[in-house]
């Protein structure tokens, strides 16, 4: 409908229109305004007189007095618009009231909740009357409610406002119309003239100085310009002829591009053909990898299921009451079971440790160690396997003051894996000699010699390959055969380099090449240490003694698996000295170690609801557990577990499957170290 109006209607409805939406949006917004406040007014003064007639009432409630609470509340008749009070006791029953002259005396049977609301059309009010914190009892007040009056003198001044805004507003717009308008239908005359002639040198009359000139002024340039652009194209037809010819001379350019292209597209198909092929050879590596992963997967099963086999079908005959077994059966299956758990977690160990090192996660620390030390221990530890078959084993004397720069944790892994290897494919009565030698400018060069069956060329090959197992493939040696593949990197990343030379029915000889420490690094090399002896003896040591008064230390355990749960509590059954309380969860573990402060608490880390690291953090948080040591048993065993776990707070971290030594030796640690702070406080003190 506004679509096919003049300018002048458009001009007038949307000035009206707009004048309308104004007055209506400030209008309304002043009325709200006022209303609200009006609205928050008479609540408030509601409220004030329902304060004043409490308070005037109180004592009337307190001295049960009817008489004297219509006595203060007749006084409301000063309030014209109030219509009713009522008191209520503090039973909730009516206790006295007041009727405006005219109303009818008619009052809920109970108060209910403090508050404001509405009963028909009054405003009425519910506010309790309190005396030194007690509830005495509640008043109750009914208003007129003047909203509504206002409401309606408020809308007809809004009206009779609008109105003559919009009778003003239209009387000005007719009246100063003319001077927008005029200049537009100027132009649109001589638009239309221009588009029925084609004549472009007509002008539009400029005859205002506002918008509507400029408006004019843009109209004439752009006539202009449409007069400029047909000269041009007429000149441009000129053009067209000789662009022809240029065409023509541009084909034959073309032309001769194709042939070029031709040339590239031959060139670059033998350059895909030539990548077709290696991208072939690519798949075949790829399908060979596929099969490695999958041969990989095959004999992680064999190897791990082999020791599980060994574990359940033992512990199947030790729980079946229909296979009896002897006191000496039941020794025997155990130490298969736990001979065969510990081959199970040292393929475990083995299997990590490839894959850190594959995924490039394992992290070194370089340090200038001294080989006398490392071999004690490694002499210490293979001796005892070597014994059970008759095996000599041969350490130099003449390398025990040389350091290397190496990591000393996994250099000793190193070491162990060459010499474990050379007892484990050795003949009974046969030999194993570990030899050392400069190997160039600060290197040295160690080498295993085993007197086994030793190795053909193309097992040598394939040695270094996972589950090569020193080319046994399908004998009765237990492993992963990924030990030599762990080892070959962990030298590699110690800036070291690894070899084999193997004579078959003579034997073989794995060798290392190391740096080693600078001279000016050079320390003193202490005599070869025995740790495994000092901690077997911390193991052989057992129990402390009780506390003084003769009483056992008392330990708490949270764990929620209960065969964990059982393992922990046959271990401190064993010793007399040791009490334990456990715990499903970490709630129950706190309230525990509140109301029964422990000694010590053992705790796992991923339990239900809480986990470990939050149940430690809140015993931290209380001073009433704040100084109890706790020491984590948890099967996170990743290196940044241990990490994490130190650094929370914990005073031990062991890990599972659990060696009962080391979680003696952790036990006693903490007691010792919560002996030793009692007695600096009592001496302090």
């Amino acid at each position: 409908m506004l679509r096919r109006r003049s300018i002048r209607e458009k001009l007038v409805t949307i000035v009206m229109s707009t004048t309308l939406a104004a007055l209506v949006v400030s209008v309304g917004t002043v009325v709200a305004y006022d209303l609200r406040s009006y609205q928050r007014a008479l609540q408030n003064d509601m409220a004030t007189q329902a304060e004043l007639v409490g308070h005037m009432t109180s004592a009337a409630l307190a001295f049960d007095d009817p008489r004297l609470a219509r006595e203060n509340l007749a006084l409301l008749r000063t309030r014209p618009s109030l219509r009713a009070a009522a008191l209520y006791d503090e039973r909730g029953s009516l206790f006295a009231w007041y009727v405006a002259p005219g109303e009818r005396a008619v009052f809920p049977p109970a108060p209910r909740k403090e508050g404001r609301g509405k009963e028909g059309g009054d405003l009425v009010l519910y506010k309790p009357i309190r005396e030194n914190g007690e509830v005495l009892g509640t008043i109750y007040l009914r208003s007129e409610n003047l909203l509504v009056e206002r409401m309606r003198d408020y809308l007809l001044i809004a009206a009779l406002v609008t109105l003559l805004a919009l009778l003003t507003a239209w009387l000005l717009v007719r009246r100063l119309g003319h001077t927008i308008t005029t200049p537009i239908d100027a132009i649109t005359s001589i638009a239309r003239e221009v588009v029925a002639t084609r004549d472009y040198s007509r002008r539009a009359p400029r005859i205002s100085e506002d918008e509507a000139a400029d408006l004019v002024d843009s109209f004439n340039a752009m006539l202009a310009e449409i007069e400029l652009r047909t000269r041009a194209l007429e000149s441009s037809n000129r053009e067209i002829a000789r662009e022809a010819q240029e065409r023509a001379r541009a084909r034959q350019e073309v032309m001769r591009l194709n042939e070029e292209l031709e040339g590239r597209v031959h060139e670059r198909t033998m350059q895909l053909e030539l990548a077709n092929s290696e991208l072939e050879l690519a798949i075949e590596e790829a399908r060979a990898a596929n099969q490695a992963k999958s041969a990989f997967l095959s004999a992680m099963s064999h190897e791990l299921r082999t020791p599980l086999n060994a574990i359940l079908g033992f512990a199947q005959i030790l729980s079946s009451n229909a296979m009896p077994t002897t006191p000496e059966q039941k020794l025997e299956f155990s130490n298969h079971i736990l001979k065969s758990g510990r081959h199970l977690l040292t393929l475990i160990n083995e299997i990590l440790d490839l894959a850190k090192v594959e995924a490039g996660a394992l992290t070194l620390s370089m340090e200038a160690v001294g080989l006398g030390e490392m071999l004690a221990e490694c002499r210490t530890m293979i001796e005892a396997l070597a014994s059970k078959r008759g095996i000599r084993v041969l350490f130099p004397d003449g390398c025990l003051q040389v350091q290397l720069r190496a990591d000393r944790t996994r250099l000793k892994q190193v070491l162990l894996n060459l010499l474990s290897n050379a007892v484990k494919y050795n003949r009974d009565g046969g030999a194993v000699v570990l030899d050392c030698r400069e190997a160039g400018p600060q290197r040295l060069r160690l080498s295993v010699r085993d007197t086994g069956m030793g190795l053909e060329p193309g097992q040598v090959a394939a040695l270094f390959q996972p589950f090569n197992r020193l080319g046994q493939e399908g004998g009765t040696q237990e492993g992963t055969g990924i030990g030599l593949v762990v080892t070959r990197r962990l030298v590699e990343l110690m800036g070291g380099e690894i070899g084999v030379t193997s004579s078959p029915g003579v034997g073989s000889v794995f060798w290392i090449e190391l740096g080693l420490q600078p001279a000016s690094a050079l320390v003193p090399v202490p005599a070869a240490a025995q740790p495994e002896e000092g901690a077997q003896q911390g193991a052989a040591a057992g129990a402390q003694a009780p506390q003084a008064d003769g009483a056992p230390h008392l330990l708490l355990y949270i764990e929620d698996n209960p065969a964990n749960l059982k393992l922990v509590q046959e271990i401190v059954r064993f010793r007399p000295d040791l009490r334990l309380l456990s715990a499903p969860d970490g709630h129950v573990g706190l309230s525990l170690a509140r109301s029964q402060p422990p000694e010590v608490i053992l705790m796992d880390l991923n339990l239900p609801g809480m986990n470990g690291f939050e149940v430690l953090a809140q015993l931290r948080r209380d001073p009433a557990t704040r100084a109890i040591p706790a020491i984590a048993l948890t099967a996170n065993a990743m290196p940044h577990d241990v990490e994490r776990g130190l650094a929370a707070g914990f005073d031990r971290y062991l890990t599972k499957p659990i060696e009962i030594g080391k979680f003696n030796e952790a036990i006693d640690g903490v007691l010792a170290q919560r002996r030793a702070r009692i007695d600096v406080t009592r001496t302090v003190s």
